[in-house]
């Protein structure tokens, strides 16, 4: 396969699990700007947004203030934010577009159908209280492209470097998430274990669609930080945590392995990633300080993605 026929398969994928992630860090920080007590300070639940999903410089060029209209415009609409969903939608769908013939057409349609309903949303329109329905909207779109990519496209090549973007993608928001609640929003010293720590965590699993799961999986009815961590970082069983994320990884590394006939660094570089993290404790983690290991995660997932870039030469 062409390199460029790789990127874009690549590309596509990351860009509609950006979209979705992006719309639900924006759920997240709505939500918490809705608490009682949201202030400005260890609370800027749309600063964090914005740095959880590296937009707050190019926010800064464009605004002085932070304004949450401002903040919701920039992070959906705004066409020089390449991180909008706007753009990122319009990204996959341009990337889906030049590798039209290497898709099935439930998969390029969904993408289509997506990107034309989404140009019919007019900025103006996107009130308070028509945010959340669309960001649902958003999450159930992306959803949809997945389920005709799992569901009907054939386990060769494309399919690898397809899921390849997605997981990638999905554990380089994970880590942001969690950081953004414990570093960026992390709360005074006297608000810890207070309403608002908790209802904050809450948030944070609502975002990942793991606020159920996360009660049975513990059978606890109680925020326990140390547990929700575990459970985003360390537990297998939940499909948006940062080792579920690599064992998809290195399968879709392992099938391009076995399609070319061929190992790279990049092969081991995932599958180191996943060892340390089977062998982690989340002890050992918070002992070490959280915000480290996730900020080590986050730099070692971007020189992977490099580095699969280099491998097989995407432009």
């Amino acid at each position: 396969m062409l390199g460029r026929t790789a990127a874009s398969l690549y590309w596509m994928s990351r860009y509609m699990e950006r979209a979705e992630n992006l719309a639900r860090l924006l759920e997240v920080g709505y939500r918490i700007s809705l608490m009682p007590g949201a202030v400005e300070g260890h609370r800027d639940e749309w600063r964090s947004t914005l740095q959880s999903c590296a937009c707050d410089w190019g926010y800064s060029q464009k605004h002085e203030e932070i304004a949450t209209a401002k903040v919701i415009d920039f992070l959906i609409f705004d066409e020089d934010n390449p991180s909008s969903i706007r753009s990122c939608i319009r990204t996959a769908r341009n990337n889906g577009r030049a590798v039209r013939t290497a898709l099935t057409r439930d998969v390029w349609e969904s993408i289509n159908s997506t990107w034309n309903e989404l140009a019919q949303v007019k900025p103006s329109s996107m009130t308070a209280d028509r945010l959340p329905v669309f960001l649902e909207w958003v999450k159930q779109r992306v959803m949809s492209f997945r389920g005709a990519l799992l569901g009907t496209m054939l386990r060769n090549d494309t399919y690898h470097f397809s899921q390849l973007g997605n997981f990638i993608e999905r554990a380089d928001n994970t880590a942001r998430i969690l950081d953004v609640k414990y570093f960026i929003l992390l709360p005074k010293a006297t608000d810890v274990g207070s309403d608002i720590d908790m209802q904050q965590w809450a948030q944070i699993l609502r975002s990942v669609s793991g606020h159920r799961s996360y009660r049975w999986f513990y059978r606890d009815s109680h925020y326990r930080p140390w547990l929700i961590s575990e459970f985003l970082i360390l537990r297998e069983e939940m499909p948006r945590s940062l080792i579920f994320s690599y064992g998809w990884i290195n399968r879709a590394l392992a099938g391009l392995a076995n399609f070319y006939g061929q190992s790279y660094d990049c092969h081991q570089q995932a599958r180191d990633t996943y060892d340390r993290l089977k062998g982690a404790r989340m002890e050992e983690i918070f002992q070490a300080g959280l915000h480290e290991f996730l900020q080590d995660f986050v730099a070692g997932n971007t020189k992977l993605s490099h580095s699969v870039s280099n491998t097989y030469n995407f432009p």
